[in-house]
């Protein structure tokens, strides 16, 4: 046995020692952070009681949660590689976990995931695979990285995901790819984000969407650019502490306001049975036929109008003259003019512009014309009937099939998220990594089990009071939203009888979680701290992507493979630069409006599961994996992902040869779930390759005597 010596002893305690008071000193600033922020919260609602204007509620959440981040971002600040690009690789797993979660916890998970919910019930549509298939696919996600890959690549000591493509398989092609496919999934990943950004700062301060972008870019710069991830780590365990109690409040208010217990996952699933019942009264009530009726005769119109797309531009725009002469020869109302020269002004321009617009609207009226609003039954397991008629047994079969075709996206995705894989490279040891996966499930966990609760509780919220109500009482809070931004929320009296009908309503995923505290009824100091934990979620996630895009250029492509000479320190500064054109480059791409926030955050899962995944478990687990087998594994994942997911872009249709794209669905799979093609193909190709390129084992040499 071998013994330990005195001075290895003392030395080993020494070192014990001096990480325990490490920690103790962490969990005294963390519990200080966490009393000044419900010292925070009492004092604001204590303000509001006393009269302060809601005008400035919303203002000092934002400003004083991003100057907090920023200056926890300043004070972190770093030139040090080691510092900069993996946080010395000292923090505790506790910790590291919680940033790890607010990591994860991106605007998609925060904002969004409760709206998928909402929108979709429990298994989503034909149209939109969803529902639980996020919770269960990113969940299940986390298994595959504590089992598969974190271990692993912090054994090897590495600073970005690339890294482990250049250590393992050599040369510079393998690097290269790994660096492009990085950056592509993380910026399709950070757009996303950035336009939570905007939506949140422009609702809290009533300044336009873009502005709103570039205030909240303000707060993600400071924390990333200075200190890289080392201030990004602290400020992600700051950010969590939001986020959390964002979430929680309103929800636990939300089921002790309905069910009188605050432990709203373990109480909401009574409500499940009443929103049944007030499903079957919907779609038995001849006011919401009605209205369903009315929409389907304007999909019809809009349908006549596409047989002849020119003439019918043409009469929509003498119809718009002729209203003009007719209210000039009655003397009207001024306004009424301006109004109907406006309307005018409004229709499409050419006969392109009007066969995409009323392509749309006629498919959006199709949807509204559908039973509840085109809205699934909440609790229904998939669309469709498996015993019913061959149209009812096809859209389950695609409903369950896409249903399983996200979640495999999801789950392979979270095992290759590039700056998910980083944040375990801060880790002191190995089993510090597994650790600190395992605190980052337990972290989610908090969340995820509340975000069915909540979809359940607002959905009865919308049924049971704002149903029935007449539209002179609405609250002014829905004209604010539709304002913001019109597909987050539209209500329109399309019967005329001055009664809210289920079907009239439309809400945006992106607004579902946002409003919550609204919808509920609770103090508006609620509201302000939602939207507070809706921007922490967004510039956690954004943070951590932009330093992952920012080294993927810099350490991977740019220095790679060169004879260009740098210090490390001369590296990370050019790192920072290249973080800051980054950042602006997705705030303009966010500012377009490109699509909702989990369309795009699930279509860099998908990306990210076919470029990394295969190559990655293959290179872990089988040593006979060539860098030949490596490159074209990759490609061939990636390429057929982005193929799939391009072939149908709407814009890409138009500007293309139909048979340059993909010919529609293939197995009735959607676009945003490429990866169920990308990774298979990826993994078969690097196996066959590396197969065909592996070198012979050289044979004994004999010697022959003579």
């Amino acid at each position: 046995m071998r013994q330990r010596s005195p001075g290895g002893a003392s030395s080993a305690a020494g070192q014990s020692a001096v990480e325990n008071a490490y920690s103790w000193r962490l969990h005294r600033i963390l519990a200080l952070y966490v009393c000044g922020v419900l010292g925070f919260l009492a004092l604001m609602t204590w303000a509001e009681h006393q009269g302060l204007s809601r005008h400035w509620i919303g203002p000092i959440f934002l400003f004083l949660t991003v100057m907090v981040y920023a200056g926890i971002g300043v004070y972190g600040r770093t030139s040090d590689p080691e510092e900069y690009y993996v946080a010395g690789r000292r923090i505790p797993p506790l910790y590291n976990g919680m940033a790890a979660a607010a990591d994860w916890m991106s605007a998609a998970s925060f904002i969004s995931l409760s709206g998928a919910l909402y929108l979709q019930g429990f298994a989503g549509t034909p149209g939109q695979p969803g529902g639980l298939a996020y919770l269960l696919g990113w969940t299940g996600g986390f298994c595959l990285v504590a089992m598969l890959i974190a271990p692993h690549l912090r054994a090897m000591g590495l600073y970005t995901v690339p890294d482990f493509f250049h250590v393992r398989f050599g040369g510079r092609w393998p690097r290269v790819i790994a660096a492009l496919a990085a950056v592509l999934c993380s910026f399709t990943y950070v757009v996303a984000q950035i336009y939570g950004v905007g939506l949140i700062a422009s609702r809290l301060t009533g300044v336009q969407f873009e502005i709103g972008i570039m205030l909240g870019l303000g707060g993600v710069l400071l924390c990333s650019f200075l200190g890289g991830m080392r201030a990004i780590t602290w400020t992600q365990v700051a950010q969590y502490v939001v986020l959390l109690l964002a979430f929680l409040i309103p929800v636990s208010w939300l089921a002790y306001k309905q069910l009188g217990s605050p432990l709203a996952p373990v109480a909401y699933g009574a409500q499940i049975t009443k929103i049944a019942d007030l499903e079957a009264q919907l779609l038995d009530s001849p006011a919401e036929n009605q209205v369903v009726q009315i929409y389907r005769e304007r999909a019809l119109e809009f349908e006549e109008r596409l047989k002849d797309v020119e003439a019918a531009l043409e009469r929509e725009r003498e119809k718009g003259r002729e209203r003009i002469r007719t209210l000039r020869a009655q003397n009207a109302d001024v306004g009424l003019i301006v109004l109907a020269s406006r309307d005018l002004a409004a229709l499409p321009r050419d006969p392109a512009a009007a066969r995409e617009r009323w392509t749309r609207e006629m498919q959006e009226n199709y949807e509204r014309a559908r039973p509840l609003g085109g809205l699934p039954q909440h609790s229904q397991a998939f669309a469709g009937d498996p015993d019913g008629t061959p149209e009812e047994q096809r859209e389950f079969d695609l409903s369950r099939r896409n249903f399983m075709a996200l979640m495999f996206c999801l789950m392979v995705g979270t095992a290759g998220l590039p700056h998910l894989l980083t944040r375990y490279y801060t880790s002191p040891t190995v089993s510090g990594a597994r650790a600190s996966v395992g605190w980052s499930l337990f972290f989610i966990a908090l969340l995820y089990l509340s975000a069915p609760a909540l979809a359940v509780l607002v959905k009865f919220e919308v049924m049971h009071n704002l149903v029935g109500s007449s539209f002179e009482a609405l609250p002014n809070w829905m004209a604010q939203w539709a304002r913001v931004d019109a597909s987050l929320l539209s209500i329109e009296d399309v019967n005329g009888d001055g009664i809210v009908q289920f079907a009239e309503i439309r809400l945006g995923a992106d607004l579902i979680m946002l409003a919550t505290p609204e919808l509920g009824g609770l103090p508006y100091v609620v509201s302000g701290l939602v939207a507070a934990g809706g921007l922490a979620a967004a510039l956690s996630t954004a943070d951590g992507l932009l330093l992952t895009i920012s080294n993927a250029l810099v350490r991977d492509l740019y220095f790679q493979g060169s004879d260009r000479q740098a210090s490390p320190e001369q590296r990370v500064i050019l790192t920072k630069f290249a973080l800051l054109a980054v950042a602006l480059s997705a705030a303009f791409v966010a500012a377009l409006k490109p699509a909702e926030i989990l369309p795009m955050v699930s279509a860099s899962f998908s990306l990210a599961a076919s470029a990394f995944v295969p190559v990655m478990v293959l290179g872990i687990f089988w040593r006979g994996t060539t860098r030949q087998g490596a490159v074209a594994g990759m490609l061939a994942g990636l390429g057929v992902a982005v193929y799939y997911m391009l072939s149908h872009v709407v814009a890409l249709k138009a500007l293309l040869p139909a048979w340059l794209l993909a010919d529609g669905l293939w197995f009735g799979i959607q676009p945003i779930s490429a990866g169920v093609f990308g990774v298979p193909v990826g993994l078969l190709v690097a196996l066959v390759v590396s197969r065909i390129t592996r070198p012979a084992p050289e044979l004994p040499r004999v010697r022959i005597e003579i």
